[in-house]
């Protein structure tokens, strides 16, 4: 049966599900609509399920699609990785980037990871730190690239995405029907002040400080454990949590830039190919 499952099948099924429609799979995968409806149902046939059912909105997975989805992207994207190795020359040398805690699991977990397997031999250094000094060290020399937030001024960087930030709560513990509102809030920010709290006095929310934090960790912490709600980027926001919306009485807080920004002496192709690879995870997830 393994052997039957060659990977046309699998990119197939894959662009059927992200365009939920036969025909504009077709136009992704360049071939025509009967020849892809002919695939579907030879991987079914292999399979011995069925794995799309016609829905409101175009095709859907059927509860064996869904668990066929996971393995599916891991085959594809294990063999585009393996030929991206073979195609792609061989770099070397060193990158400095500097993040944001909060698009550590971007930067490090996805761009880093996929950058390294193809380019094991480039040493790949990462500081987290406040926006603010990261981007000061990117002037200074002390490193090569780096995500920053803007959210007073363009600093002009490349544009990575519009994040939009939001107040946050836990899903267990409703924090946020308390009155006053108890809060959590990163130490000495004028972010914070000026936007955050600003959103309360808005709505004339009547809050308290119950929680300080550097770092958004922390303030995950808080909003999980329901001493607090929290101020996050919609992205960052953790399992077992949510935004607070207009129905609850809340708005959004800002709309943050994510920018990337790169010192100007560095003009390495390690350092242009780790660009390239972060941008690509930033497009990922704007795609989720």
């Amino acid at each position: 049966m393994s052997a039957a499952l060659d990977s046309d099948l699998l990119r197939t099924f894959l662009a059927v599900h992200e365009t939920r429609s036969f025909t504009r799979a077709a136009d992704t995968v360049g071939r025509t609509q009967s020849a892809v409806s002919l695939q579907i149902k030879r991987l079914e046939g292999i399979l011995g399920q069925p794995l799309f059912t016609r829905g409101g909105r175009g095709v859907e997975l059927t509860r064996s699609g869904t668990e066929l989805l996971v393995n599916a992207r891991r085959v594809v994207a294990l063999l585009d990785q393996t030929v991206a190795a073979f195609q792609t020359p061989q770099l070397g040398g060193l990158v400095r980037i500097g993040l944001p805690e909060e698009y550590g699991h971007i930067v490090v977990g996805r761009a880093l990871n996929t950058f390294s397997k193809l380019h094991p031999n480039v040493d790949c250094t990462a500081r987290y730190g406040h926006s603010s000094e990261n981007l000061n060290r990117v002037v200074s020399g002390e490193l090569d690239l780096a995500v920053v937030f803007d959210w007073q001024e363009d600093s002009g960087g490349e544009l990575l995405m519009i994040d939009p930030t939001v107040w946050a709560t836990s899903d267990e513990h409703n924090t946020h029907v308390r009155s006053p509102l108890p809060i959590a809030l990163y130490v000495n920010s004028g972010w914070c002040t000026e936007y955050a709290l600003g959103s309360l006095k808005e709505k004339k929310v009547k809050f308290r400080t119950v929680y300080t934090s550097d770092t958004s960790s922390g303030l995950k912490l808080a909003v999980l454990s329901g001493l607090a709600v929290a101020p996050l980027s919609r992205s960052n926001i953790p399992a077992g949590a949510r935004e607070l919306t207009e129905e609850d009485g809340f708005q959004q807080i800002d709309a943050s830039r994510v920018v990337l920004h790169r010192n100007a002496r560095s003009d390495s192709e390690a350092v242009s190919g780790m660009a390239a690879a972060i941008r690509e995870a930033f497009g990922a997830l704007h795609k989720r």
